[in-house]
Order: C-alpha cells, then structure tokens, then sequence
C-alpha cells in the first residue's frame, strides 16, 4: 500500500501557512504535518522524515523571512519546487470579556507584530508585546492568560472560540505572504515562464564586485526580481553573501550560461530552486 506524501508545515492548527498550503487542492490531499518552527520544518526535510516542508519565505510589508531564509543559505541543502501566495488579514482576537480597553499584552508571530506596529502604537500603546511560534499559537495562548489579545486570522478565531475585537489591523492593506514548498530534491520542469533562487558567495570582498555579477544578468538581459544581502555567520562583520531571484530556469540555455560565467569570477553558487513564475 503506497503511503501518502508527508508535507510539514507551521502549526497548530489555524495559520496562514496551513491556509496557503489548504489552497492548493493536490497539496491539500497529502499527509499534513504540523510542527511549532520553521527551522523544525526544514530540519525534518532535510532529514527526510517528510517528504515537504511548506515555509513562509517573504511578506510584502516585512520583506524577507529571514530565519527561513537563512535556514535555506546556510544550515541545509534543499531546494524550492513551488511557491504559493497568500493575501494576509490580520484580526486583533481575545476570548469573550476582553476588549481594546483592557487589552495588556498582545500575542504573535514576530512578523505579524512587525506588520501591525502601527496599529499597536495607536490603539493599544501602554499594551506589550510577546512573540509565538505561530498565529495560532498565539491565539491557544490567549485562553490561559488574562487580558491578552492575539494577532491571527479568522480561521484561528473560529477554531480556538474567541471573539474579533477588530478586523484587518495590518498596518498597510494589500498584505501578502510568499509560501515555498522545498524538498531534498526535484526540479520542476520548465514552463516557459519560471523563477529562479541563488545565492551567491564572494570568495572575497572587493570594489565592483557586486556589480560585475549583476552585469552578467544585464548582459542577457535576465530580469532581475528580488535580491537581497545576507551576512555569513561564519565570517567578521561586513561579510555578506546575496540572494538572487530572477526570470528563467536552471534549464535554460541562457541561464546556465550566465552561471557558468559568475562561477568563472571566483564565486561560489548554491542553487535554491526552479519554479513555476507567480507573477
């Protein structure tokens, strides 16, 4: 009898990760795996104790994920076989009795906090602030402590039987978090319109070397989409390695190309992925 696919994501139950990974029907038929962290996620990949992990890797408001990110750069060797948007509203919820005027503290995930700080500052500015491992979670902690408030969605509402004390808090409308299903191995097949993850490590860091890699995708004229610099762990201050997303896939001619070229440069690249384009 064939198992089903194991996919891991953050838990428990009532996250936007779960919400996003429930809106793609053939992920939805898989073995579901709820775990409290990211990292924990990509550690059971990477160990093959699932066969997915489902991570959040981006929000339009806070930019990159970083923890996942960095779980991605330095720590395993996976790659991204998909990615999947989620618009985010957030609601300010508590269990029946509490209300703006006797909220004390205010439970989320990190970035949740982040995208409502504003809101935090104007509503509720004698109120602190705690982080979760999740949404969710934060919202299950609410019915144990007194006069504290969790950021998270409806569905987390429904589920733990907690009232909305105001709707859609987020800081800016148009909230959007960015989704990757990654595995040990597996590279989609081109689709004549995909996206491309690398990062890039300099063997040492010198005027214009940055820009002699970029030139590489300019000369191809290789779109460019996100960068972003991030500091290696293992090196003094100021050392950065960059992760580069752009038009294309690993199989394209003009891709490898432009690879091999950078790799001439003395650089060092990990190849995070080839997927289906979102936009």
């Amino acid at each position: 009898m064939n198992r089903k696919t194991r996919i891991a994501y953050l838990g428990p139950a009532g996250t936007f990760t779960e919400q996003a990974l429930k809106n793609q029907p053939d992920l939805a038929d898989c073995e579901l795996i709820d775990m409290p962290r990211f990292v924990d996620i990509l550690a059971a990949t990477a160990a093959g104790k699932v066969d997915f992990g489902f991570v959040a890797i981006e929000n339009a408001l806070e930019g990159t994920v970083n923890i996942t990110v960095d779980a991605l750069v330095f720590e395993h060797d996976l790659v991204i076989t998909r990615q999947v948007d989620l618009d985010i509203q957030l609601d300010l919820m508590a269990p029946s009795g509490v209300d703006l005027s006797t909220v004390e503290t205010v439970i989320s995930h990190p970035v949740a906090l982040a995208q409502c700080r504003q809101y935090l500052n104007s509503k509720l500015p004698g109120a602190s602030t705690q982080p979760a491992n999740s949404t969710s979670a934060a919202a299950k902690r609410t019915l144990s402590e007194t006069n504290t408030a969790a950021l998270a969605n409806s569905l987390a509402a429904e589920i733990h039987s907690l009232e909305v004390i105001d709707h859609d808090v987020a800081d800016h409308k148009l909230n959007k978090t960015r989704f990757a299903l990654v595995a040990q191995d597996g590279i989609p097949d081109p689709t004549g319109d995909d996206k491309t993850t690398i990062v890039v490590f300099q063997d040492k860091d010198k005027p214009g070397s940055l820009i002699s890699i970029l030139q590489e995708f300019a000369t191809r004229k290789i779109n460019l989409t996100r960068i972003a610099s991030r500091p290696i762990k293992t090196e003094a201050m100021g050392n950065y390695c960059f992760v580069i997303e752009f038009d294309g896939h690993i199989a394209d001619e003009l891709v490898d190309d432009c690879l091999a070229k950078i790799k001439s440069k003395h650089t060092n690249i990990k190849f995070l992925g080839s997927y289906a384009s979102l936009d």
